[in-house]
């Protein structure tokens, strides 16, 4: 039966209900572990999960609608309803989530002066499509159909981001239009009620404390019906260049025990955080370009790999005391593996290389990630410096981490972060080589800063001289593109950015943690799956790796190192590093 929003809470199958939920994001938790995350939701106490749905993945080109692998939002929700479990389904088209993009596909950026998360009809057509092509697949699960499904949001948080109530009515009337026949909802932090809401549309709240004072709120702006913490922050996420961050599970446990006792419904953000695998992470920029790390772990009940941690025993207690709890047992760690070291033997210059890996385009200036087709990874861009001797290099924008070469020799970095837009070097002949290598480190995720090209965005000069003659190569570095690169073994490595291989073999596969000491900053792959990205700076000092990327007896590992490394070894560890914590 569906969810029934009446004027004293929810009902579910003609009988009072409360939603106690957690946030579990199939798209960052490798696909053969879904159905163990979801038994220990479930045996915390759980009868709900939720989860976004991240728009650039399902659609990478615009007309594509994919549900493979990672991305089977069916199964997942099948393997709910083998649980037990109902779900929140968030399918944005915005979902910040600390995504890139905020989930907003990076095509819809090669329009010209685009106005996201508005009624700008280039926008909402791309919506309509969007919601046509999930809700094509999502329908046979809703509740309607005896599905697990029970509620979508409506956007995200856009109480704080926007206040245009017919942009939120428009997307209602898509999902509507669709076949979404399950109670709507939208969710924002108190401040931002008013203006994220829709009339008819059940409002739910954001916060992590203080919770009589966000439901009083709620209450203000929604006089009867169910009060719901839509997002109950009981951890947090962390961003490159900052200490981990941590919550205590007796304060998070205290909190969460004072929400509960109000009667209201409850979706803990996160259950398990997960892993922003590839180059998926987002970035924050509030005046300031911030990048967020690899890791999702989020000091969440489950840990990164899946293993329970203080808050889920302390919430299961509390859970318990206002709702049925599973009599079985918490499940234990699972064991991890400790492979040791792992020489990589083999290089690969990527810049030496870098035709194997697609052709290049011309222009008469650099052409941003979002003109090249491209989402994710590197741009490699190249031309030629009219004369020799000293030379100040000025770029208007570097999106988001370039680095300069000339004739094959490193020059310099810019970073977006440190707002920095020269360069100063020596050109050592008319007519050298001037290469960027310009990495996308995650589109901002939240605010107006969502419209966020990359690349080399405007005009680069030298010396006061604009550049012309341009050759932008994509260079999205998903794992079969490293297919067509040669490795060789080679010493010393060479100058600039390399891709280093070795093998190790594995008797039992078993999730582990892959250190890299030596390393700068690059990014890793085992067996073609990529990890994520890794920097010296932290704080995670080790990546995840999931059991079901391993495989019984040989196993590839490649790194990419941007810079320089100590060394060519990196190692399999049955410890997580997630770096210091604030004091």
């Amino acid at each position: 039966m569906p969810l029934e929003i009446a004027a004293d809470g929810f009902r579910l199958d003609n009988r009072p209900f409360r939603i106690i939920s957690g946030g579990l994001h199939y798209f960052r938790v490798h696909p053969e572990q879904w159905a163990d995350r979801l038994r220990k939701a479930r045996l915390m106490g759980l009868n709900t999960v939720e989860t976004y749905v991240p728009w650039n993945l399902h659609a990478p080109r615009r007309g594509e609608f994919r549900l493979d692998a990672g991305l089977d939002l069916p199964r997942f929700l099948d393997l709910c309803a083998a649980e037990n479990l109902h779900v929140l389904l968030r399918p944005g088209p915005y979902i910040c989530a600390e995504w890139d993009g905020g989930g907003l596909p990076a095509w819809l950026l090669a329009e010209d002066g685009i106005a996201l998360r508005s009624r700008d009809p280039r926008f909402l057509a791309a919506v309509d499509e969007y919601l046509g092509a999930l809700l094509t697949a999502v329908e046979p699960h809703l509740a309607g159909k005896g599905g697990p499904v029970i509620a979508m949001q409506l956007e995200n948080e856009y109480g704080a981001y926007g206040d245009d109530t017919a942009y939120l009515a428009e997307l209602a009337a898509l999902l509507r239009r669709h076949g979404a026949d399950t109670p709507l909802f939208t969710s924002d932090q108190p401040a931002d009620l008013a203006r994220g809401g829709l009339d008819g549309v059940l409002r739910t709240a954001n916060f992590g404390s203080r919770a009589e004072a966000g439901l009083a709120e709620l209450r203000t702006h929604q006089p009867e019906g169910p009060l719901m913490c839509a997002e109950f922050w009981i951890g947090w996420f962390d961003r490159w260049g900052s200490a981990h961050v941590t919550r205590s599970a007796h304060e998070a446990a205290d909190e969460l025990d004072r929400l509960l006792a109000t009667g209201a419904s409850v979706n803990l953000y996160m259950f398990h955080g997960g892993t922003n695998f590839g180059f998926t992470n987002g970035a924050n920029d509030k005046g300031a370009y911030r990048p967020t790390a690899t890791s999702y772990d989020y000091d969440a009940p489950l840990d990164e790999a899946g293993d329970p941690g203080p808050k889920y025993a302390a919430f299961r207690e509390v859970i318990a005391r206002h709702a049925p709890v599973p009599a079985t047992p918490p499940p234990s760690p699972q064991p991890k593996l400790a492979a040791g070291s792992v020489h990589l033997t083999h290089t690969a210059s990527l810049l030496e290389q870098a035709d194997a890996l697609g052709p290049a385009v011309a222009a008469d200036r650099p052409l941003t990630m979002e003109q090249l087709g491209q989402s994710f990874g590197f741009v490699l861009y190249r031309t030629e410096l009219p004369s020799p001797g000293p030379c100040v290099l000025h770029v208007e924008q570097a999106r988001d981490r370039a680095q300069f070469f000339v004739d094959g020799q490193p020059v310099g970095v810019l970073e977006r972060e440190n707002r920095e837009h020269a360069l100063a070097f020596t050109v050592p002949r008319a007519g050298a080589r001037l290469e960027v290598l310009v990495e996308n480190q995650g589109r901002v995720n939240y605010g107006p800063g969502i419209h966020d090209r990359k690349g080399l965005l405007g005009e680069i000069s030298a010396n006061g001289k604009v550049l012309r003659d341009w050759y932008s190569r994509p260079l999205p570095l998903e794992g079969p593109d490293l297919d067509a690169l040669e490795f060789t073994s080679v010493a010393p490595p060479p100058v600039g950015p390399a891709l280093h291989r070795g093998w190790v073999e594995i008797d039992r596969p078993a999730d582990t943690f892959l250190v890299l000491g030596g390393f700068t900053k690059g990014h890793a792959w085992i067996n073609g799956f990529a990890l994520g990205r890794y920097w010296s700076r932290g704080p995670q000092r080790t990546l995840y790796v999931p059991a079901p990327v391993l495989r019984p007896g040989r196993n590839e590992v490649t790194v990419l190192e941007l810079h320089a490394a100590a060394g060519r070894t990196v190692e399999l560890t049955d410890r997580a590093d997630l770096g210091p914590t604030e004091e």
